[in-house]
Order: C-alpha cells, then structure tokens, then sequence
C-alpha cells in the first residue's frame, strides 16, 4: 500500500469513528442534559469534519494531535453510567487517563473522573428557563441562534420571545424581515436549521422553538405574562438604558432579572464569566456583561497576574467597525465616527480599560486603554503590553497560556494558537472571550505583550450566554475538573 493510500484509508476510517460518536452525543445531550466537549468545545450537533477538525486543533496547543480513536473508548464509557446533568471534556479525560499511573481500564478511569456527576451526586434537571431579548441587532441575533442551539435536551434556557420597535412597513413584513435577518448573516453564515414564520401569531418558529415577536417602544407597557412567560431573564440588547434606574423599566410582570449586554454604570455589577460570575449575588436582579473588549482582556489578565504579578498596562484594541459608526460621513454626535466606516482607520476610545478595576477589583495595576476601528466587519484584537512584577521568558510564558487554555477554569474563554499565519477572519464563530496568538507574543524580562483575538460579537454572545446561564442555574459544572 502506498503512502497516500494509506494515508486516505487512515482518514477514511477515522470519518467512520466520527459518525459513531454523533448519536451517542446526540442522546446524551437530548436524554441526559451531557454536553460532551474536546478541551472545552462542544461536539453536540458538529458534523463529522467539525469532530475531526476539532480533534486536530488540539496538536497548536497540546503539541500533538488527539485521534478519535482515543477519544471514543471514553465517550462509550460514558453511556455506562447513571449520569446527570453535566458537561464532560473527552480531550480533559484523555489527557488525565494519559498521565495516571494507577493501571486502570478506560471504564473505571471515566466512572472515577465523573463520579460527582453520577448515581446520588448527579444534579436534577433543570425547569426550563424563559429568556426574553430586547432588541434583535447583531448581538440579539447571535444569542438567538445560541439560544435555539442550546435548546436541544429541552431543560435549558427557552428563548420565549424577542421585543422590537415595529418597522415603517406592514405587520407581515416586519415579521418577515426579521426571520430573514435571523436566516442570513453575511459574517456569519446561514443558520443552522429551519425557520418558519406564523404572521397570525407574529410568531417565528425556529428549530421548532417558538419566538413571540412583540412589539413596544419602551418596556413601561409590557406584561410578559400575558404572553405565557414567567420568572424570565430578559436581555437588553439595545444598550439604551445602561445604569440601574433605567434598566429597572425591564423589571415587568414575568421578569426576574435583567442582563445587559454593554458596559453598566454606576453600581450595575460588571461581570466577565470565568473572571467573576462566582461573585454575583442571588439576589442581583440587574447586571451587565461589560463589553467585548473588556471580555477579551480581563481573562488573560487574571492568568498573568496570577502567574507573574502584573504592576502596570495599557490594551490598545484594533476594532472592527459596528453599527454605531457612519457608512458614509454624515453627523455623529462623538468625535470621528462620523466618518465613513468601511473606507476610514477611526481613532476612538473604549472603557475596557476602566471597566478591569469592576471584574478585578483585587487588581491594583493602573490599565489605560485606547482603540482604533478599521474597515472590517467582525473580529477584533487587543494588544496588552503589561510590566510584570517579576522577569521571565516567552517559552515560560507562551508554556503558562497554552496550559491555562486547556486545563484551567479559565480554558473556556482563553484559546491559544500557535499557526504563523492566522489573520482576523479565521477567529469569526470563535466561542472564546480571547485567542492568544503565540507567534505574535513578546517577552521581554519583565515586559510583556500579548497578541489577543477575539470575535467581538459572536464570543462575546458566547461569553453572555454563559453569564444567563449561571444566573438561571442551568450551567452544569464540568468534569474532569479543571485544574487551578
């Protein structure tokens, strides 16, 4: 047999492999509420190639590539047992079985790594929980294709209805615009499933979940339980009202809590999930989930100053433009926005600065910030340039990312890539807050700058949907555990 033929029947057979683990995790998810992920990516509803791939990645960070068929003696072990509501890392379970020395089988290694998630430990499942979103820009559209992603077992978050400002045209055609809308994206492709529209109910049915759209200009006048929703998160999109009185509107019949997806001011918590969501208290009814940029900065900040101790900063965010800029130049109350987005590098401020001080209050370095916008759609990257409190290198630094990336708490909004020529468009439908990109790090005795990617809107949705999540009690802890 030649080399290339061997080659193709290797792949060929691990495309096999691939296929069998799709109903297994499919039933999982849908009998059991399991999500099972590799190194902290999900594998439900991924097509045979997207397993693949996602096994591969793993040799940028790992240094070597896992193989399907180390992963899948794991996820058979796993339909063994009494599970319950989880979520279960193959890659976590393979790397640890790796290093144990204890010499025993697949089966009682993965009874042992998730024993607090089975037979008297395991959690019950949830009641679903209704969510609401106000507003349905590009941020309201990316949560509602996680929403309905995640909607699959059936005891999550159950994306009830989404309120808007009635367009210029008819009743039907506003309905129907928007479904297209939540169809189509020119970032970030066609939604995953179907989608129908019931005009008579102003109703839009996606992957069998069905979204009242109601119309309101202003929360004031809404009563969400005349629309069957109850004990609601509502999330505001819009980013009109961003401090406590003014997202105290929301606080309707039918609404439990409220979460922000800007930047919240005065004593509106900001929270970075991973950083600081342990610290919201049950009570809170309102809070924020800070920006994209602050979600994009504040994890791999906590990792170095945990690591090295970190005495001064400053993030300078190269940004792609958003709807707040000028196509063409035209009036803008702020200073250069008024200028023509797609044809204009924009100097512009950001507070993702000032918001670290609110996410890492144990912080006392001084971090000053500023940014640019530039003629891309999506995808965005701050460059952290960081005095350190003690000198190292760039391998002990590149060695504490990578390894924080892949067995920390923080493993799911830090991601680490070592490729030499990656550029913003291969991060667009990343679901981490940031990307270290390893070849662009530079270490310098106690300086440090970090290259850091990140797909300031669907990561960033990721990072709020996980901050519903927790509030809403339906975020499962995840097994193995992640080493702190």
């Amino acid at each position: 047999m030649t080399v290339n033929e061997d080659s193709f029947t290797d792949w060929k057979h691990r495309e096999e492999i691939a296929e069998s683990m799709i109903p297994i995790i499919g039933k999982l998810h849908r009998e059991r509420d399991v999500t099972v992920l590799l190194h902290s990516r999900s594998l439900v509803n991924k097509s045979v190639i997207s397993i693949l791939k996602a096994h591969r990645f793993v040799r940028q960070i790992a240094g070597q590539e896992l193989s399907v068929t180390e992963t899948l003696p794991f996820l058979r072990a796993l339909t063994t047992l009494d599970l319950g509501p989880s979520q279960i890392d193959l890659g976590m379970l393979a790397a640890t079985y790796r290093a144990d020395d204890r010499g025993l089988s697949v089966e009682e290694f993965t009874a042992g790594a998730v024993a607090g998630a089975t037979g008297a430990n395991k959690i019950e499942r949830r009641e679903p929980r209704d969510v609401v979103l106000y507003g349905f820009g590009r941020i309201g559209r990316l949560l509602a294709r996680l929403l309905i992603e995640k909607s699959g077992s059936g005891n999550g978050l159950r994306l009830r209805a989404v309120v808007v400002r009635k367009g210029s045209g008819r009743a039907a055609e506003d309905l129907v615009k928007r479904a297209s809308l939540l169809r189509r994206d020119s970032i970030h492709g066609q939604f995953q499933g179907t989608i129908t529209v019931d005009e008579a109910n102003s109703t839009i049915i996606a992957n069998g979940n069905a979204i009242r759209v109601i119309y309101a200009d202003d929360p004031a006048s809404l009563d969400y339980t005349a629309y069957g929703i109850n004990n609601a998160i509502l999330i505001d999109n819009t980013g009109k009202w961003r401090d406590r009185e003014g997202l105290s509107q929301h606080l309707r019949p039918g609404v439990d809590k409220v979460v922000l997806t800007a930047p919240g001011k005065g004593d509106v918590p900001n929270v970075v999930h991973g950083v600081n969501h342990d610290m919201i208290k049950p009570d809170e009814r309102i809070l924020s989930c800070a920006s994209c940029t602050t979600n994009a900065i504040v994890p791999p900040l906590k990792a170095m100053a945990d690591e090295y101790g970190v005495l001064r900063g400053h993030v300078e965010t190269v940004h792609s433009f958003t709807n707040d800029q000028n196509l063409l130049d035209n009036y803008h109350s702020s200073d250069r926005r008024g200028r023509s987005a797609p044809l204009n590098m924009v100097i512009t401020e950001t507070g993702a600065a000032s918001a670290v001080a609110k996410a890492l209050p144990d912080l006392k370095a001084r971090i000053t910030g500023s940014s640019i916008r530039v003629p891309v759609p999506d995808v965005s990257i701050a460059i952290l340039s960081l005095q350190l409190a003690r000198e190292t290198t760039r391998e002990e630094v590149l060695d504490h990312l990578r390894e924080v990336s892949l067995t920390s708490p923080l493993k799911r909004q830090i991601d680490f890539i070592s490729a030499p020529d990656a550029v913003s468009s291969d991060f667009i439908g990343s679901r981490h807050a940031s990307i270290v990109d390893a070849g662009a790090t530079k270490v310098d005795g106690d300086n440090a700058i970090l290259y850091l990617w990140y797909d300031n809107e669907f990561g960033y949705s990721c990072q709020v949907i996980r901050v519903v999540q927790h509030v809403s009690e339906v975020e499962y802890p995840t097994y193995p555990a992640a080493r702190v």
